[in-house]
């Protein structure tokens, strides 16, 4: 199969350029390709797991991927998709967060060297942070139309707010880095989410302008819900890759209680299970579709965090949900010691404190309403204390309505 085919069968493509010629690339043989990843936080989230995923579906298929990381252009803030001018980092914080994201990337690609299609991570820092300007106006700016950056929907939606000249810079940067991988590398495709449309397409022009070579455009479907709501925001925010950001329980009980609508979708872009089975799960109805569920949630568990991790995820979350809590080892849990226990022992406090209710308010207003529990029974005294015994052992396991658990135990 085209390697194109696999990823429009998996439900992965929403935009490409010259597609026919495109097609043509890739059944010609090995395609460098590469997708960028912006270095503000010092974790992945779900988000960058539709192209991670994709990237290593065209690495199975003999195509080269190239993750870039945004060490140069993090520096700017890309505009897209942002209301407000995005809060600009130090170089320290962006080379720390390049070092993490590089780490978590290597999970999922091949970077074994002997092989002709290994993967590479590579860096715009190399050649952003020391470009001479006027050089580079003079050799990339000349050729963007301003009238048609304007026209661009990254820009378009932020005229009105306010947009600053530095982000105005970002698509000649991100185009830039193009023309320096085709350059180095000989990449010839940009891959990426849906909202980079504008600015990749402007890269493949550039490509094309000026050297008169082959350069193509993909962009991949958003994680969005059936409903066009964005996937992977939790009580406690973004759904990260990080297990200290994102523990994997809480990870694999998202997955599991995805709406029915939305199971064979997920299957599809966040797993690699052969589409025959994709569709057999896909097709389950009413109570069956949990068997999809379970598979979706500890598959997805699996590839980001390890077998070992999304296993006993799986097996806390059945022990959990099956009445019981002596297996449930997995199950996030915050140790406090005796002098956070002093200095704080209201238990709306330490529900709020651990992420189950975003406040104290909140939390006050779910206990109220006899959504929380404590090891199985519920609790509605706003002023309920903990004491150091009721830490001891296996602690207390805080539950808040049907699907959210946290346990409290004793430190030492």
């Amino acid at each position: 199969m085209n390697a194109l085919d696999l990823l429009k069968e998996r439900g992965f493509v929403k935009q490409i350029t010259f597609e026919d010629e495109l097609y043509k690339a890739f059944d010609a043989g090995m395609v460098s390709f590469y997708v960028g990843f912006d270095p503000t936080a010092d974790s992945l989230h779900i988000g960058h797991y539709i192209p991670i995923m994709a990237m290593a579906h065209l690495q199975k298929a003999g195509h080269k991927p190239f993750a870039l990381m945004g060490g140069g252009t993090g520096m700017i803030g890309d505009p897209s998709g942002k209301s407000d001018l995005r809060k600009v980092l130090t170089v320290e914080d962006i080379d720390n967060n390049v070092a993490h994201i590089k780490k978590q990337m290597e999970s999922f690609l091949d970077f074994d060297e002997s092989k002709a299609n290994c993967a590479q991570i590579v860096n715009n820092a190399d050649w952003l942070r020391n470009l001479n300007y006027i050089d580079f106006l003079r050799d990339v700016g000349a050729l963007f139309s301003v009238n048609r950056m304007l026209t661009a929907e990254c820009y378009k939606q932020r005229l009105e707010r306010g947009l600053t000249f530095l982000e105005f810079n970002y698509m000649l940067m991100q185009s830039y880095d193009f023309l320096e991988l085709n350059h180095r590398y000989g990449v010839t495709l940009q891959c990426g989410g849906d909202d980079q449309w504008s600015n990749m397409l402007s890269g493949a022009d550039l490509i094309r302008r000026k050297d008169g070579k082959p350069a193509f455009a993909l962009t991949f479907q958003l994680l969005l819900t059936h409903d066009g709501r964005k996937m992977g925001k939790t009580e406690k925010g973004a759904l990260w890759l990080d297990p200290n950001k994102c523990s994997p329980y809480d990870f694999y009980q998202y997955w599991r209680n995805v709406d029915d609508q939305d199971v064979e979708k997920c299957l599809g872009l966040l797993t690699f299970l052969p589409m025959d089975e994709v569709h057999r799960l896909g097709a389950l109805k009413d109570s069956a579709i949990n068997e999809a569920k379970r598979v979706l949630a500890y598959e997805v568990t699996k590839n980001v965090h390890g077998e070992e991790e999304a296993k006993k995820a799986q097996q806390a979350a059945e022990s959990l949900f099956g009445g019981g809590a002596g297996n449930a080892g997995s199950v996030p849990t915050t140790e406090i010691d005796a002098a956070e226990l002093e200095a704080e022992n209201r238990l709306l406090a330490w529900v709020a404190k651990v992420g189950l209710c975003k406040s104290n308010k909140e939390a006050r207003q779910t206990m109220t309403a006899g959504g929380l529990s404590v090891n199985d029974e519920k609790v509605t005294d706003v002023d309920a204390r903990i004491t150091p015994e009721m830490l001891a052992g296996d602690g207390l396991l805080i539950k808040k309505g049907k699907k959210s658990y946290h346990r409290l135990k004793a430190k030492g």
